[in-house]
């Protein structure tokens, strides 16, 4: 975000009420953090894609064959 651009929250920001302010920037820390979990899930998503494939194609492979069991949830 360009400068003029933060500058100008800030400015929106202050022309509200102090608790407003606080309630605005308790959302966007959420905000952000729920961006930087998305962008961390996504760049372990990408490291790990091949790993993924290749157990979803076991996986196929053992069904086939008769050789996977339905996951019983009371198990767990």
């Amino acid at each position: 975000m360009s400068s003029t651009a933060i500058a100008t929250i800030v400015k929106m920001l202050e022309s509200l009420p102090e608790a407003t302010q606080n309630q605005i920037m308790d959302h966007l820390r959420e905000y952000i953090e729920e961006i930087q979990d998305e962008t961390e899930w996504d760049a372990l998503f990408k490291r790990t894609r091949k790993q993924l494939v290749v157990a979803a194609q076991r996986a196929k492979r053992e069904i086939a064959a008769g050789l996977a069991k339905p996951l019983d949830y009371d198990q767990l």
